[in-house]
């Protein structure tokens, strides 16, 4: 399987490619929780159906992570093994990917719970994280971008 097409070899998708990166280096450098972020990042690219990104975020993670809390990422709601504040990111994340299935857009309830666990630096790394996630997520999926041989550390 080959994408549809080369993000690193076309001019304007790699100009595009390399700002969104450089976005997402804020987040990373931000105080969010690193086990966090690849959670949400994680759970957004699963609910958007994003092979490349699961495969990445995964393998990433994997370095820090137990292969439990990775395996009940996608049902982290009957799982014991997130913080309530993972389990708030998740959710956020969640909302926040399906955001066209509710017409009201994200619950004031989802915001206040995770509120509760993160400040607003903390709060807009997690907001910026969930639209960037799905920004690459969109990405991959419209050029049916394989999955599978990410190497960790592979871009960075």
């Amino acid at each position: 399987m080959e994408a549809r097409l080369n993000v690193f070899g076309n001019p304007v998708a790699e100009k595009f490619m390399k700002r969104i990166v450089s976005a997402g280096q804020v987040v990373s450098e931000s105080t969010l929780p690193a086990a966090t972020q690849l959670l949400v990042e994680i759970r957004a690219s699963q609910i958007n159906g994003c092979g490349f990104c699961t495969d990445m975020h995964t393998k990433d993670a994997a370095a820090g992570e137990s292969v439990v809390r990775l395996n009940l990422v996608a049902s982290w709601r009957e799982a014991t093994v997130f913080t309530e504040a993972e389990r708030a990111a998740l959710e956020l994340a969640e909302q926040g990917t399906r955001i066209a299935d509710a017409a009201g857009g994200v619950p004031d309830e989802v915001w206040e719970n995770a509120a509760k666990h993160y400040d607003e630096d903390q709060l807009a790394a997690l907001v910026s994280l969930i639209a960037l996630i799905n920004a690459f997520n969109r990405l991959n999926v419209i050029i049916q971008q394989p999955a599978g041989d990410y190497q960790p550390g592979q871009f960075g």
